[in-house]
């Protein structure tokens, strides 16, 4: 729950100015809130910068007060649709079956699944980290067909790292579980597939640690969450990446 329409106007107004100026070479998507949604498609519609949403329901129309369908995300121009987030699992009850029936109805509306995954610090320390995130990912994957796992990114997003409070991965820590998850893939799969899916690492990513993190071998990128908030600073770590990558 950031940034008004204006703000957000403001915001993606600069970004796509740093974009045709300077030419960065890397791909970038900002996932803004409902609200802001239809004027932020609108500033970088034919952009290189993509634009995704927080969350969907999983039917195109209906009696589900509150909620925002897949119908409705195209409509304002969304290609990617964040999904399991943690917060969304923790704060409002969503769960690996719901996060499957949400990445099956992005799929059908040719929107691009971002599936969010991640242990919580109990889970770390009690050593089942592998046993939950393959967990997540095999039911959110239930029924995509092989073709379609072209559309999937996973992101990475250990429970305890993110937010104000968490502590970010050390980034062979977050690599070895991205190795994990690329495994997995690999045997639902075959190694192409594992070989192409985007992994991301999320959690308490800045522009100090962003570089560490990108030199990572199973890190195919960032999911940027409060570093993000100001269009400057992210600039700033759009531009360390690139020296590095």
């Amino acid at each position: 729950m950031n940034k008004t329409i204006g703000e957000a106007r403001a915001y993606a107004v600069k970004l796509r100015k740093f974009y045709e100026s300077e030419k960065p070479g890397l791909r970038v998507f900002i996932i803004p809130p409902f609200t802001a949604l239809q004027i932020v498609c609108n500033v970088l519609k034919e952009s290189s910068i993509r634009v995704g949403a927080q969350n969907m329901h999983w039917e195109e129309k209906g009696s589900f007060t509150g909620e925002i369908s897949p119908l409705m995300l195209k409509d304002c121009g969304v290609e990617i649709v964040e999904l399991g987030h943690s917060e969304r699992r923790a704060e409002f009850g969503e769960t690996d079956l719901t996060v499957n029936r949400k990445v099956l109805a992005a799929l059908r509306y040719g929107i691009r699944p971002l599936i969010c995954v991640g242990e919580t610090v109990l889970e770390k320390e009690s050593d089942v980290t592998g046993e939950c995130v393959a967990r997540q990912i095999k039911i959110a994957l239930w029924n995509v067909s092989a073709g379609e796992m072209e559309k999937i990114i996973i992101a990475y997003e250990p429970i305890w790292a993110v937010g104000e409070n968490g502590t970010p991965a050390k980034p062979e820590y977050a690599n070895a579980v991205q190795q994990l998850i690329r495994t997995v893939v690999q045997k639902l799969y075959g190694k192409v597939a594992a070989k192409r899916l985007p992994i991301l690492y999320g959690g308490n990513v800045d522009r100090k640690n962003a570089s560490d993190f990108i030199r990572q071998p199973n890190i195919d990128g960032l999911f940027v969450g409060r570093a993000a908030w100001n269009v400057r600073s992210f600039i700033e770590l759009i531009q360390s990446v690139e020296e590095t990558v």
